[in-house]
């Protein structure tokens, strides 16, 4: 894929000292490296880290010591009295339209977390696992009985974290580097509601490595192809095909031709590569525009190869000339982004493409008008040759 891969920890963070600068990790991302960074709630965050992460609007809390604690959501095996290895379900998908790469069965083990809080105005954020609302951040120096103003509370304390640059780099924050420690891979857990069990914490550090390193939601881009269309119905039903007028990705158009578009789109799993699949409430949109977009238009899966998705879409160009462009941008949470543009000119009617004026229902009456006053000027010349005066033969005078 031409990416670099890192994966720090909180302690060697700490041995590299004041030679690990922010600058030089955004570097490394602007290079299309990939980081996966795991935190722990032993020691302070370095300051380094924290500035590295705000400068990505990633905020961790300013004590840099808090840990999430959460009093119905726990291990009672480990942390009966602290209560702060968090017991949680694999994540759910996003959005009813992103898809899901770290979904499964069972329970995660998150112990001594420490808490991440996103900010709102980067779409290149998502978190990927979530406290319970139940949860809140909790600094164990603090002796009070009770919590004031807690850095975060539920569903806003963001476990384990993700940025995706433009450059499609990738920057994953795991708040617990316990959690992927041998021990917690199949360990034993027991919570309020549930028997005791083992946590799925090698299946969920697969995924979130996967993911970090381009080995999932990475979409690649194959055959772009746009053609004039003719549509046809076949002999039996009344299904409408599409079939192929002229040669393929040409430059110039007319306006209101019958216009197909094809993009081939395949998607990395692992080492392989797959047919691209996208939930039923998202969409594939096409967008053919000038300085903004003349038509917007659902691409549909049209076939199928053995690695790869080809979508689709027939439309006719609008009644405007002018250099125009196909373009499919493509960019959701946890998956590459897909950006294609193809140019190309749309022309006017040429002179002997406009239909015939009698082939045109309006202008009949024009037509019509025009005959009238051949037929009006023809029958006055008739009239008028028909009552020329008499004259007298021998005189030549006209007759009183």
């Amino acid at each position: 894929m031409g990416s670099e891969h890192s994966i720090t920890s909180f302690f060697f963070l700490q041995r590299l000292g004041p030679a690990l600068t922010p600058n030089i990790l955004l570097q490394f991302i602007n290079q299309n490296g990939n980081i996966l960074l795991a935190l722990s709630g032993e020691s302070p965050t370095p300051a380094a880290l924290v500035s590295l992460l705000l400068e990505l609007d990633i905020h961790l809390p300013p004590d840099r010591t808090s840990l999430v604690v959460d009093h119905f959501n726990f291990d009672m095996l480990s942390a009966s009295e602290k209560h702060d290895v968090l017991l949680l379900p694999r994540p759910s998908a996003l959005r009813s339209d992103v898809k899901n790469f770290f979904a499964g069965h069972g329970t995660v083990s998150f112990p001594r977390a420490v808490p991440q809080g996103l900010g709102n105005s980067s779409p290149h954020l998502a978190p990927i696992l979530r406290a319970k609302s139940t949860a809140y951040s909790y600094n164990p120096k603090d002796e009070a009985e009770t919590v004031e103003d807690p850095f975060a509370v539920g569903e806003q304390i963001s476990l384990v974290s993700s940025m995706q640059a433009r450059n499609s780099a990738r920057l994953t924050v795991f708040g617990s580097v316990e959690a992927l420690e041998d021990k917690w891979f199949d360990a034993k857990i027991k919570s309020f509601e549930s028997k005791e069990s083992k946590t799925t914490n090698r299946k969920f550090a697969e995924q979130v490595s996967a993911w970090t390193f381009l080995e999932t939601g990475v979409l690649k881009v194959g055959r772009v192809e746009h053609h004039l269309s003719s549509t046809g119905e076949e002999a039996l039903g009344n299904d409408t095909t599409v079939s192929q007028a002229g040669y393929l990705n040409p430059k110039l158009y007319r306006i209101k031709n019958d216009v197909t578009f094809n993009i081939e789109i395949s998607e990395y799993s692992y080492d392989h590569l797959v047919p691209l699949s996208i939930p039923s409430t998202d969409a594939v949109q096409l967008e053919f525009t000038m300085l903004s977009p003349f038509h917007r238009l659902n691409l549909q899966p049209a076939s199928h190869t053995l690695n790869s998705t080809i979508f689709s879409s027939t439309f006719k160009l609008p009644d405007q000339h002018g250099i125009f462009a196909f373009r499919v941008n493509y960019k959701r949470p946890f998956q590459t982004n897909v950006d294609v543009k193809r140019e190309v000119t749309v022309r006017h009617f040429a002179h002997d493409e406009w239909p015939r004026s009698w082939m045109i229902s309006a202008g009949w009456v024009w037509i019509a008008g025009v005959w009238v006053t051949v037929v009006g000027w023809v029958a006055f010349v008739g009239v008028w040759l028909w009552s020329e005066p008499a004259y007298e033969r021998s005189q030549g005078k006209k007759l009183k």
